[in-house]
């Protein structure tokens, strides 16, 4: 089969697209054809060693694909022709066949397309976790997004209404990017170049109640300031490469939180979370009511292309590689 495949540390830039071995499945295991498999900031972190899960050399980039299944376990709630959504893990999703177990595949509804559909499990699920359980959103409150732009911030400004939230400012770094934020449900946009007291503006000096970062960096201190009382920042990763530390007097004397929000920590230790998860999301896009994502396709001997996109930051929404 053809594949993405890391065999040096060297950043997106080595990365290469193989002939390789088709994975070995075992009896209780799903095998899908993939069509489209989604691109994520650890994807990049990956090549270079960066991230927290190491996976051996040499190894398939991908923790989420869309696809076919070309075969299942009786009982499974699986059956060849069946399109699916599935998490792979750290890797393993960017090549023509994966192997998965029936718990990470889920139904693709029949009105998403494979390459929205491998924008949507990573994204969508990180962000309803972030939203919902950890941020703890409450009917009518005002949600800001940082890297309004990317995967993860489109996701948020897609779901926020859904899940509750009154308003959502997206914070972009150019006009181009605060196009894609209005396109993905945004109420209003400011640039990141004084964003801050753009905020305070927009609010009448109140604040938001809840701010969601995924690219910590110079920022942060900035956000615990654009909170109202009780207001909380979801720290949901590192775009900005630079890790952001909390004077913790500020979080005392304005009572605001900063909540970690490790969806990937939360799932592995919590059996049938994705689960719960997915069956409040599907029914959302199955209506309609969730738009889909309308991801950027790279082809497949593009992925070096598109892992670079997401680590110099050029990336607009969802990044998605189509196999098929």
């Amino acid at each position: 089969m053809r594949a993405v495949q890391v065999s040096r540390l060297d950043g997106p830039e080595s990365v290469e697209v193989l002939e390789i071995d088709e994975p070995t499945a075992g009896p209780d295991q799903v095998v899908i054809e993939v069509h489209a498999a989604g691109v994520a900031f650890p994807d990049a972190l990956l090549t270079r060693g960066l991230y927290q899960m190491k996976p051996e050399l040499p190894f398939v980039p991908g923790s989420e694909i869309a696809g076919v299944v070309r075969s299942a376990p009786e009982g499974c709630g699986f059956a060849a022709g069946d399109r699916v959504l599935g998490l792979t893990g750290v890797s393993g999703g960017m090549a023509e066949v994966a192997v998965l177990p029936p718990q990470n595949v889920f139904a693709l509804p029949d009105a998403v397309s494979f390459a929205a559909g491998a924008g949507i499990l990573f994204n969508d699920l990180t962000v309803h976790f972030a939203l919902a359980v950890r941020g703890r959103l409450a009917a009518g409150e005002t949600v800001l997004v940082h890297g309004a732009a990317g995967g993860i911030g489109t996701s948020a400004l897609r779901l926020a209404g859904l899940l509750g939230a009154g308003r959502t400012i997206a914070v972009v770094s150019t006009e181009a990017k605060a196009e894609i934020a209005r396109a993905a449900g945004a109420t209003d946009v400011v640039l990141t170049d004084g964003w801050l007291a753009a905020v305070k503006e927009l609010t009448d000096g109140r604040g938001v109640d809840i701010v969601l970062d995924p690219v910590g960096g110079d920022r942060f201190t900035d956000s615990l300031r654009s909170l109202a009382p009780q207001g909380r920042v979801l720290v949901v990763g590192f775009t900005a490469g630079e890790i952001p530390t909390v004077k913790v007097n500020r979080l005392l004397l304005n009572n605001v939180d900063v909540v970690g929000v490790g969806w990937g920590a939360w799932f592995t230790t919590h059996p049938g979370f994705i689960a719960q998860q997915w069956a409040q999301v599907q029914p959302l896009l199955a209506s309609g009511a969730l738009v889909p994502p309308e991801p950027q396709v790279f082809a497949l001997d593009q992925a070096a292309t598109a892992i670079g996109a997401l680590e110099r930051r050029e990336a607009l929404g969802k990044v998605v590689v189509a196999v098929r």
